[in-house]
This record gives structure tokens, C-alpha cells and sequence, in this order.
């Protein structure tokens, strides 16, 4: 064989193998064009952010959407968003100053009209169409509680919003992910089809939408942040199961999981390919009690239901150490919770005598909604429903699982159609008011207070507290709210706990948010 043709049978072989060494390369960027894959446990109801209170809508819409303030990368302290500057004088009147050159993802231009497009658009709704709007500023323009006065342009990239009185959390509610800030041009053309084809500022654009499969966005060339985002495409995957979620994981089939089951945590550090990361701890994991559908319209039978769960074995058997048990509706992070309440004790004889002072010495039947998809508060609501069911069933309750599609749980059990419901809640905003007015008032049921509770004193308590500028006056208004939630107990609140998620090791720049909403646009492959 001469020299030459040698030379080209070894450079033949030297592209080969290059190739398929290329192609061995998992975490590569070029394999990977800049592609994630996001495994999570359910499908978004909508990518209309306004119209939801879920956090499977918010982990998409974070990346579609900004905000006219921002939170921190992982804390909810008050940063810059679409607004570069704000300023207040009398908790009353803010002003906001835009950021200039920005576009929404249909070449529209960002700037005040469009701010007051969307206030106008929320604050004309109704608690069907924009619940949360509804949980945060006291109802809707015409409403004796709506708290917005006003929101008026003055100018082009100057947004002048008056309240009626001031509200503390004002600020850190306008940083939420449900007050993003939408094209009107799309949504004008109905609030169905925009939250099919969801259009806002933010480092990616929307793709595709296959229900209960996936939802693809990609890099948005436009965005006004230079440099960002790093990834060109992302794909957040439904996979429900924890187990075929972490699998896929393992297969390379998916980059990022959330829902990873505490269990399988020390699989995972076992695992070189694999990192673990722990999202920060914000929120409550509870069993809702529907007080206006008897037997759970009696305090006694509420209180009952709280002596009667063992919750030590909950997170022992289902949480791994990567949760704490909870006694109050909101976690000890959050300013104003009551450490000095008592926690209901594991007491079977006690709560059959609390049964028997309600009229029930022998129980009762009823349903137990069991959560269909893991939530970060709830790694496996199925198991746990197991755990309270034989509970329930040593003080003579018969209870019996029923369970439906995510979405379909959600809209029934806010319409107060569940006897007890396994559910919970991650802070949108750090703020006590964001748990326990927003989940506990009276001016929230049927939004996100599916017990349909409601106490005069404590709504004065809220409201009062809302109000308050006085940040340690509000820790004593929530401290007395939460005993009166305690004695009335129209929940069981189980956990506070520590998500975990799981990533191929060659993932960087995922920092996740403890309101679970994570924004990916610093997100690469290395």
C-alpha cells in the first residue's frame, strides 16, 4: 500500500472515530444544539399566566414573560424588570419609568400603553377569568375592596399607578408571574387563543403546545438582554410518574427533573453524570377540609381530623429528611409566623372524643381527594393519601381516594366539591399575605381558598395587616390570624418541605427560584 493511500485510510479513520466520539458526547452543546429537555409532573393549564394559580402554568410562562419589577435570583427581594426605576412618596401613588427599546414577540412595541392595557384588562375581569388578580388587589374595578385606583400612562415609558389605600406587599405583588406584562395586540384577539399562543417580552417565544406531552419555546432573537439567553430551545416534557421521570433522566432522554423523590436522592449523588439540586423552601403542603359540606361545617370534627394524622410518619416514610412538619399555613421562613402555637398532637382517643362531642361517636364515610402529579410540597400524593386513609380508618372514618386529571381536581375542588382535598402552595412572593389571606379569606373563596372558610375577625386582621406599613406591627396582626386559623382549623397542614430536582452534570447556570417559577435564561450546557 503506498504512503498516500495509508495517509487517507488513516484520515478516513481519524473522522470516523472523531465522529463517533462526537456523537458519544452527551452533554456537548453541539450535540445538544442548545436544547433543553424539562421533565415535570404535569401540563400547564394555560400559558395565559394571569388566568392561573398553578405552578406548572408559571414554569413556562417565567421564560415567555417579564414582569414590570423583578424578584431576586433566589430570594423575593424587589429588583428592576420592564421597570428600570420606581418611587413612591405616600404608599398611595407609584411611579414607574420603563425601559425604553423593548418588543414584545410579535415585533409590537413594549411601552406604557401596553402597561395599561393589561391592568385594565385584569381589573375588568372576574374571579373566574383572573383569579389571582382577584387574591391580590381585593376584587375588580367597580368592587368596595379593589384596591387600584388608577393606572394611567404619562408618556411613553412612564406608568403612574394610585391605589386607593396603601397595601404593603404592593411591590412584591406586581413581581409575581400572574401580573406579567402581555402583547395587547394578541391578547385583544380573545383570552382563548392567547392562552394558546401566549406572547410576552422575555427571552423565549413560544413554539408548540401538545397537551399532556410537551411544550417547546425557543431562544426569542429580539430580547432586549444581550448575550441572553444562552439556550436556543427548550422543551418542558410532562412525565407524571417520579419514577419514569428520574429514568428518563438516567436514559439521557431528558436534562432537568423536578419532583425527584426524596428516596432517590442518594441514587442520584451516587450517579457521576447526575448533579442534585435542592430548591430553597417556601411553601406548605395541607389537607383542605370544605367546612360548608357537613360533617366538616363543625369545628370539632376539623379539629378531630388534625389529632387524627400522624404527620411524623408522612415525612418520615415520604419526604426523606427533606421536610419539616408543619402546624401553621404558611413556613417559618415567611415574617409573622406564629412559632408559639401549639401543633395538634398525634391523639387517636383524643379525636374520637372530639367525633363523639360533634355527634359522630361511631364516624363517618367521605371522599379523600388524592393529588394526581408530584408538587414540590407533595412528592407522591397517592402514598400519602394511603397513610391518611388507614389513619382516618383507626377512629372509625371510612375514607375513600378518589382522584381526577390535574386540571380537573383543581377547577372541582375550588368549587367547593371535595369533601377533604390533598393540596398546597409555593410562595409567589415571600410575603405572609400571600398565604394566608390569599388561601384563608373570605374574599378568595372560590379562587384559592377552596375550603370556602371564612371569619370576620380574621378577614379585619388581613386586611388591617395589608394596610399596615409597620413592618412589625403586620408580624403581631398575622401572628393573632394564625391562632384564630389554628383553633378553627379548616386545614391539616402536613409539610413544609425542600423540593429536589436533578440534572445532567454538564447542566449550569440553573439557580431555581423558591417560588418554583425558574427563570432558564442563564441556563447552558458546558
Amino acid at each position: 500500500m503506498s504512503k498516500k493511500r495509508m495517509w487517507s485510510v488513516a484520515l478516513i479513520l481519524l473522522l470516523v472515530l472523531s465522529t463517533a466520539l462526537a456523537a458519544c458526547g452527551k452533554g456537548s452543546s453541539s450535540s445538544k444544539e442548545d436544547t433543553l429537555v424539562f421533565g415535570r409532573g404535569g401540563d400547564s393549564k394555560s400559558l395565559d399566566p394571569s388566568r392561573v394559580t398553578e405552578g406548572e402554568t408559571f414554569k413556562v410562562t417565567v421564560n415567555l414573560f417579564e414582569t414590570l419589577l423583578n424578584f431576586g435570583e433566589q430570594d423575593t427581594s424587589i429588583q428592576p424588570g420592564l421597570a428600570k426605576e420606581w418611587n413612591t412618596d405616600d404608599g398611595l401613588t407609584y411611579t414607574f419609568k420603563l425601559r425604553e427599546g423593548v418588543k414584545f414577540h410579535d415585533g409590537t412595541d413594549f411601552n406604557a400603553d401596553a402597561v395599561v392595557a393589561n391592568f385594565e384588562r385584569w381589573a375588568n375581569g372576574d374571579a373566574d377569568k383572573f383569579p389571582y388578580y382577584n387574591s391580590m388587589f381585593g376584587g375588580f374595578k367597580g368592587d368596595e375592596g379593589h384596591v387600584i385606583e388608577s393606572v394611567t400612562a404619562d408618556g411613553d415609558y412612564t406608568v403612574i399607578i394610585k391605589l386607593k389605600r396603601t397595601q404593603a406587599p404592593f411591590l412584591k405583588n406586581i413581581a409575581m408571574s400572574m401580573f406579567a406584562i402581555a402583547s395587547p395586540t394578541a391578547f385583544e384577539k380573545g383570552d382563548d387563543q392567547f392562552e394558546r399562543n401566549p406572547v410576552g417580552t422575555g427571552p423565549f417565544e413560544f413554539v408548540e403546545w401538545k397537551p399532556n406531552d410537551s411544550i417547546t419555546i425557543k431562544k426569542f432573537d429580539g430580547y432586549w438582554q444581550k448575550g441572553l439567553p444562552k439556550l436556543n430551545k427548550i422543551v418542558f416534557r410532562s412525565i407524571p410518574d417520579n419514577s419514569a421521570r428520574l429514568n428518563a433522566l438516567i436514559a439521557g432522554e431528558i436534562d432537568l427533573a423536578d419532583g425527584i423523590n426524596p428516596s432517590d436522592a442518594e441514587k442520584i449523588e451516587g450517579n457521576a453524570d447526575l448533579q442534585l439540586i435542592k430548591r430553597p423552601s417556601m411553601n406548605v403542603g395541607y389537607l383542605g377540609l370544605t367546612v360548608t359540606r357537613p360533617p366538616f361545617d363543625k369545628k370539632e370534627v376539623r379539629q378531630a381530623m388534625n389529632h387524627a394524622i400522624d404527620k411524623e410518619t408522612i415525612i418520615n416514610s415520604f419526604f426523606e429528611g427533606q421536610a419539616n412538619i408543619a402546624k401553621n399555613p404558611m413556613p417559618p421562613s415567611i415574617s409573622g409566623y406564629n412559632d408559639d402555637i401549639e401543633p395538634y398532637e398525634y391523639n387517636p382517643q383524643k379525636a374520637k372524643e372530639l367525633l363523639a362531642k360533634a355527634g359522630y361517636p361511631d364516624g363517618f364515610e367521605m371522599e379523600l381527594w388524592a393529588m394526581p402529579v408530584p408538587r414540590p410540597y407533595m412528592p407522591d400524593g397517592a402514598k400519602v393519601a394511603e397513610v391518611i386513609q388507614s389513619n382516618l380508618a383507626d377512629i372509625g372514618i371510612k375514607a375513600k381516594i378518589v382522584s381526577y386529571e390535574w386540571g380537573t381536581y383543581l377547577d372541582k375542588a375550588s368549587k367547593g366539591e371535595a369533601d377533604a382535598f390533598m393540596l398546597g402552595w409555593t410562595g409567589d412572593n415571600g410575603d405572609a399575605d400571600n398565604f394566608l389571606y390569599v388561601l384563608l379569606d373570605e374574599d378568595n373563596i372560590g379562587s384559592n381558598n377552596y375550603t370556602y372558610f371564612k371569619n370576620a375577625k380574621m378577614h379585619d386582621l388581613f386586611i388591617q395587616a395589608q394596610t399596615e406599613v409597620d413592618e412589625n406591627k403586620r408580624v403581631e396582626l398575622y401572628k393573632k390570624a394564625q391562632e384564630i386559623i389554628h383553633e378553627e382549623a379548616p386545614w391539616v397542614p402536613l409539610a413544609h418541605s425542600t423540593p429536589l430536582l436533578a440534572a445532567t452534570k454538564d447542566l449550569k447556570g440553573f439557580l431555581p427560584h423558591p417560588t418554583g417559577s425558574d427563570v432558564l435564561s442563564n441556563v447552558e450546557f458546558k
